[in-house]
């Protein structure tokens, strides 16, 4: 098991819907920087060689109850963006990818996201 812990949160689905909405590059620029974040962060696993079918424990520590869960989950589209350009997948796709688990928790003191990444 890999564990990747993201500082803060990721762009959720109503911040990035309403970019979409108000400039045709804002999206696309909330997604590359959500999905660098991510990159970032894994680069700081080292891993020998990409793995083939992983599935994701994603455990999303929110500073508040504010968000609706669906919302705040979306971001996992830039989590596993950012791990398969990071190199610690090798791919995001249906060969690759046995499923995921999201789970939530409150943490007003330090926000953040817990990607365990689970071989097999």
């Amino acid at each position: 098991m890999i564990k990747i812990i993201i500082p803060g949160e990721l762009t959720d689905l109503n911040t990035y819907i309403n970019a979409e909405r108000s400039n045709r590059f804002a999206g696309a620029k909330l997604k590359a920087t959500n999905t660098d974040t991510v990159i970032w962060c894994a680069k700081q696993i080292k891993v020998l060689q990409p793995l083939e079918n992983v599935r994701l424990t994603i455990s999303w520590y929110c500073k508040n109850k504010k968000k609706d869960k669906d919302n705040i989950s979306f971001a996992k589209k830039f989590i596993w963006d950012g791990l398969a350009k990071a190199g610690i997948i090798k791919n995001d796709g249906w060969n690759n990818i046995t499923g995921f688990e999201d789970k939530f928790y409150i943490d007003t003191i330090n926000p953040r996201i817990e990607v365990e990444i689970w071989e097999g």
